[in-house]
């Protein structure tokens, strides 16, 4: 009932980028705004393009559906639809779901004072995905560059991808993003087992308070960076993971062309071993 009294607290006007008062309305207990009925026009328009892609396509076992870019050679050209313009189309409304997404979560943010932290970080997410179907392929010269959309086809395109450069572990930027993205889990894993052993605690026995966590963590490992001071670390390593998986496949193709452990004669030219 507090939670229910919150929101009709902050069930305001304002708040919004675009569309004024006009858009500024719940569906239920969802926001909704401009940014929502374009979330749910670009999600539903590109579903339903999977769904004809696949009605069009030899099979409908999800595991081999596949809705591929286009042919090289159409470049950066618009392709026919059963050769690739569907892919582009596709693309065009994911890309429209994720920044209305994104926009909607902002005007929230907007809504209850809060800072732009939660639209900043689902912003590096997009960037992953925009990196992969629009910066690369623009840097390639051909749309034919993205990925195709299919579980199987998709798996195949990164097995693909890294055997063309015949060990992407060697690729230096994958190394960091990889050591982002595992530090991230054990950010998460420390943080969240510290949360529950203080705040769930057996029968009879009373919730801990945050001097019991940091003490824990001075006893464990000498220094405990306190309640915020997580936060913002596990902020970092996430937004740090997303960038550099980013990096790490913009760089393969327009900027390296060769196999990824061929980078590293770099450390034998060093004029230490002559």
């Amino acid at each position: 009932m507090a939670l229910l009294s919150f929101e009709a607290k902050y069930r305001v006007r304002g708040g919004t980028l675009i569309g004024g008062d006009l858009f500024d309305f719940w569906v239920g207990p969802f926001y909704v705004g401009f940014f929502g009925i374009t979330t749910v026009f670009f999600a539903t328009l590109g579903t339903l393009l999977i769904i004809w892609g696949a009605a069009i396509g030899p099979t409908w076992n999800p595991w081999q559906i596949s809705i591929a870019p286009p042919d090289i050679k159409y470049g950066l050209a618009w392709a026919p639809l059963r050769e690739g313009g569907l892919w582009q189309l596709i693309t065009i409304c994911a890309l429209g779901a994720f920044f209305s997404w994104t926009a909607r979560q902002a005007e929230i943010a907007r809504k209850l004072g809060m800072g732009m932290h939660i639209p900043f970080a689902y912003s590096f997410a997009v960037l992953a995905y925009f990196t992969l179907v629009v910066i690369r392929p623009l840097l390639l010269g051909a749309w034919g560059h993205g990925f195709p959309y299919g579980i199987m086809s998709h798996l195949d395109w990164v097995s693909n991808t890294g055997y063309q450069y015949l060990h992407f572990h060697y690729n230096p930027a994958h190394m960091i993003a990889v050591s982002f993205f595992f530090t991230t889990v054990l950010a998460l894993a420390l943080h969240g087992s510290l949360i529950l052993s203080a705040t769930n605690p057996k029968k009879g026995e009373t919730v801990k308070t945050p001097e019991h966590e940091n003490t824990f963590f001075r006893d464990i490992i000498g220094y405990s960076i306190g309640t915020l001071g997580i936060h913002r670390l596990g902020l970092f390593l996430a937004l740090s993971a997303a960038f550099w998986s980013a990096i790490c496949i913009v760089i393969s193709g327009p900027f390296w062309a060769h196999g990824w452990p061929e980078w590293w004669n770099w450390w034998l030219d060093l004029p230490i071993w002559r």
